[in-house]
C-alpha cells in the first residue's frame, strides 16, 4: 500500500487574508476534521503518521482559522469605532474647547475668551491683546488673583472704547515675580466649526473658527 499524501500536500493551506466562510470551493472546519479521519483511516500501517506531523496540521489549520476570526472581529470593531467617533465628534460642531494656543477668534457681535494659568506667587496680572500685525489694541489689569485657572472675557473694544474689526487676536498676560516680568500660559477659547474624522484609524480632527486645525488629544478641555 502506498503510503498516503499529508493533507498540506493535498490542500495546501490558504493565506489569512482569504475567508474560507465566503468561498464554498475553500475547506472549512468541517472539512479538515473529515479529511484528517480518512488519513488515518487509510494510512500505512508500516508508515503511520507521525504524531508531530498530526499535531502540526491541526495547528496549522487552526492558526490560519483563528487568524480570520480575529481579523473578521478587528473589522467589525474598527467600524463600530468610526460609526461611535463619529457620534461624538458631530456633538462638538458649536462647542468651544481650549487648546494650547493663545490665538482666538472675535466674531462679530460676540466676545473671546480665554482662561490664563495663574501662578501662586503673583504680585498682579495685565492682560494684552493683539490684533495679527502686532499691534496692542487692548491692555487691561486684572490686579492680584488666586493660584489656578482663571476665565477673561473681551468684548471686543480697544482702549479707546471703539469696536475692532472681527477676526484673530492673541491674547497674552505677565505678572511680576520677584520683580522681573514673567509671561503667564494663556489659553484661547475657541469655536468648533466641524469635525473630521478619519476612516483608516487617523482619530477626530476639529475645525476651529479662525481656520486652525487640532487633533482631539490636543484639546485641553471641553467648554
Amino acid at each position: 500500500m502506498e503510503a498516503t499524501q499529508s493533507l498540506s500536500d493535498l490542500f495546501p493551506t490558504t493565506t489569512a487574508g482569504s475567508a474560507a466562510a465566503s468561498n464554498p470551493s475553500e475547506l472549512g472546519q468541517e472539512d479538515f476534521l473529515e479529511l484528517m479521519v480518512a488519513q488515518m483511516e487509510n494510512q500505512d500501517p508500516t508508515k503511520p503518521m507521525d504524531n508531530f506531523e498530526f499535531l502540526s496540521q491541526i495547528a496549522q489549520f487552526g492558526t490560519v482559522d483563528g487568524i480570520q476570526s480575529i481579523e473578521q472581529s478587528i473589522s467589525q470593531l474598527s467600524a463600530a469605532m468610526y460609526a461611535s467617533q463619529t457620534l461624538q465628534a458631530a456633538g462638538l460642531v458649536g462647542s468651544k474647547v481650549m487648546t494650547d494656543s493663545n490665538l482666538g477668534t472675535l466674531a462679530a457681535g460676540e466676545t473671546l475668551s480665554a482662561s490664563v494659568d495663574v501662578p501662586a506667587a503673583n504680585t498682579g496680572l495685565t492682560l494684552y491683546i493683539q490684533d495679527m500685525s502686532g499691534q496692542l489694541v487692548h491692555t487691561r489689569q486684572l490686579g492680584v488673583q488666586a493660584s489656578g485657572e482663571l476665565k477673561v472675557e473681551w468684548d471686543g473694544l480697544d482702549d479707546s472704547g471703539d469696536p475692532v474689526l472681527p477676526g484673530q487676536y492673541r491674547i497674552s498676560a505677565e505678572t511680576e515675580i520677584d520683580g522681573e516680568a514673567q509671561a503667564v500660559p494663556v489659553y484661547a477659547h475657541t469655536v468648533v466649526d466641524s469635525v473630521t474624522v478619519d476612516r483608516s484609524g487617523g482619530g477626530v480632527t476639529l475645525n476651529l473658527a479662525g481656520g486652525d486645525q487640532v487633533g482631539i488629544s490636543q484639546v485641553r478641555s471641553f467648554l
